[in-house]
Formats: structure tokens, sequence, C-alpha cells
């Protein structure tokens, strides 16, 4: 089985393109911090290079931006290629479901639509009028 479930923010703006026969590519790389510091106690970060087709990767390069938070599950596939004679390796998660967790700046909603809004402290709140509910 090969399955991978990832949870970071992009380092850097997806680059969407179209395939020769007019299928649709997105790629982007995500950092995802180590669940534990090292010795020295830094956290680690590893990147991963994301990869996504069709329907999906417009969606990802239509609304997703350097910053953004996002959960993909996918699977990791190896290729190879050469470069001036010399055979370079490449590892990449395909991803078959992205989850946008957040957009870069959302909390502050500067890019306006997408049903986010700024947050409040609790003491800005106003009581909610209950005269008219149902229940």
């Amino acid at each position: 089985m090969n399955k991978c479930i990832l949870v970071g923010n992009l380092t850097r703006d997806p680059e969407g393109s179209t395939t020769g026969s007019g299928i649709s590519v997105c790629k982007f790389s995500v950092a995802v911090n180590r669940r534990f510091a090292s010795a020295n106690g830094e956290r680690e970060t590893d990147f991963f290079n994301i990869v996504t087709w069709r329907d999906l990767a417009e969606n990802c390069g239509k609304y997703l931006v350097k910053g953004s938070k996002v959960a993909l599950c996918g699977q990791i596939q190896n290729r190879t290629y050469e470069v001036d004679g010399q055979k370079r390796y490449v590892t990449e998660i395909i991803a078959d479901e992205v989850e946008f967790l957040n957009r870069a700046g959302d909390s502050q909603s500067s890019q306006g639509g997408g049903g986010y809004e700024k947050k409040k402290p609790v003491a800005e709140l106003k009581p909610v009028e209950d005269d008219g509910l149902p229940f």
C-alpha cells in the first residue's frame, strides 16, 4: 500500500499548466514540521513536492497561495530523468485529495470572499437576541 497524509504550508505559489493533451497539472511544495524536536531542541521541517491533476489541479492553482495551510492525501512516486548525461532522481507526492485549511492571511480576510471572517476577541462579541428563535 502506498498512502501518504501530510498537513503543512505551501512554501511558494502553485505552478499550474496543462499537458499537450489539455490535462491540467499543478505543482507546489509543502513544508511539514516534524512532530518532535531534535537533540539540540530545534524542530526540523521536511519539504515535499506535490503534484495534482485535472480538476483538483485547477482548484489548487486558483485558490492556494504561498503560506496556505493544506491537508493532503496521496501516493509517493519516484521518477528519474537525465540532464547532460547525469541521471536525476525525484520523489513527489501525487495528491488525490487536498483540503484547503486556510489561505495565507485569511484571519484578516484581506483577500475578500472565501467565507472567512476576521476573528474577534470574545470581549468584542455581541450577545445573540433570542426573541425570534424557534427553540
